[in-house]
């Protein structure tokens, strides 16, 4: 049977089983603990440490090909891998670009795509210069590790000196960019596989929760005008709606060579205006509403990407479908398959923690709006049942 590793051991790597015995693939996951999410329903586990080479290429033998369902894997590690004649995808030439924010930002200025102004912050000097030359609007982050907005700060005033001070002496490599004045977020999913054929899922809007992604819902709501920026003289795409951001990430993806899915997190500005934000070269949480509400999910396609099948339809099941997030706890599943029998629910076998992302619902509707509240109620159910639910509306 075809066999597939995926390094990391939580629910994206967790949710490819489904997809993976569907396609007759034999998943092997390197996980840190026998009780992680993805460890519970993976066949075969190899315990060892994402860091460790040495364990790396025990979990890479024999394997037709190396995923990820993280970026923390060092960048050395994996190029020993490709010397060792192991199909790494997506390669380490591409996932440097999101394992490394700034080297993301650069690249991408180089292709033209629209970004915020940034810039790198080695000194306090660097970042009182920057601060002054966006006007105080500093959104300082870690160029490595950060997720789920850790490693994200916005230093007003004299904070600056003090906050990038202390980052600077624990070792910790930053940038800043200039802080968005944000109307809302959205995403734009593609597929790229080894072969080079490209596939796109439909624009989704996002929204946050106290930095984590609390729903995603697709397709989009439209643009409300021309949304480029300056454009830096390249051949990266220029328009004014959805589709655009959709040929943008298809072109950042066909450049940076990314093979598997790649979700282009994107920022639109209260003047109308889209920014990049950041790249993930794997399944996304914005993503999860492909699971029920596209022909192939981005679960599916990421493994027909990384061993360069034939790419699945990427259409919509439904004129809108919505995935809303159950951070903290799961108690309340049974209560929403009682209520919500139409609601699908998701559950990562994780301990229960406040705003931990512990499981998702998706939700297939024909009115956008109506569709969202449901899959939001749904949610708030599964964290806390039926009467916690009721108490908190």
């Amino acid at each position: 049977m075809t066999n597939v590793t995926v390094i990391g051991d939580g629910q994206l790597a967790r949710m490819m089983q489904p997809a993976a015995i569907e396609l007759g693939i034999t998943l092997r996951v390197l996980a840190g603990s026998p009780d992680a999410s993805a460890a519970q329903v993976i066949p075969e586990v190899i315990h060892g440490d994402y860091t460790s080479l040495e364990d790396l290429q025990r979990a890479a033998e024999d394997t037709d090909a190396v995923t990820f369902d993280h970026e923390h894997v060092p960048t050395e590690h994996l190029r020993a891998l490709q010397s060792a004649g192991i199909n790494v995808h997506p390669g380490p030439d591409a996932l440097i670009y999101a394992q490394d924010k700034l080297l993301m930002r650069e690249r991408l200025r180089e292709l033209g795509a629209p970004v915020p102004e940034f810039a790198a912050i080695n000194s306090i000097d660097d970042a009182l210069a920057f601060s002054a030359q966006v006007g105080g609007q500093v959104c300082l982050k870690a160029r490595r590790g950060g997720y789920d907005g850790k490693g994200v700060w916005f230093p007003e005033g004299a904070d600056i000196v003090s906050l990038v001070g202390e980052l600077l002496d624990a070792g910790t490599p930053l940038m800043a960019e200039r802080k968005v004045d944000l109307a809302r977020e959205l995403s734009a999913l593609c597929a790229r596989s080894a072969t080079g054929e490209v596939r796109s899922w439909p624009v989704a809007d996002s929204v946050q929760k106290d930095g984590v992604c609390f729903t995603a819902q697709a397709p989009a709501a439209a643009l409300p005008q021309p949304w480029i920026s300056e454009r830096l003289g390249s051949d990266a795409p220029a328009g004014t709606g959805l589709e655009a951001l959709t040929e943008l990430a298809e072109y950042i993806a066909t450049s940076l060579g990314v093979t598997g899915v790649l979700a282009v997190e994107l920022f639109q500005e209260k003047d109308g205006r889209v920014l990049v934000n950041e790249l993930a070269m794997r399944p996304h949480n914005t993503g999860h509403w492909t699971q029920d509400g596209s022909v192939t999910s981005q679960f599916e396609q990421h493994l027909r990407a990384v061993l360069g099948w034939p790419l699945g339809d990427t259409s919509l099941l439904a004129p809108t479908v919505v995935m809303a997030n159950t951070l903290g706890d799961t108690q309340g599943a049974r209560d929403v398959m009682n209520l919500y029998p139409d609601v699908k629910v998701h559950v990562y076998g994780k301990q229960a923690r406040p705003g931990r992302k512990v499981g998702h619902v998706n939700l297939c509707g024909t009115d956008p709006d109506a569709t969202l509240q449901r899959a939001t109620e749904a949610a708030a159910i599964v964290v806390g049942g039926i009467n916690d639910a009721q108490g908190r509306n």
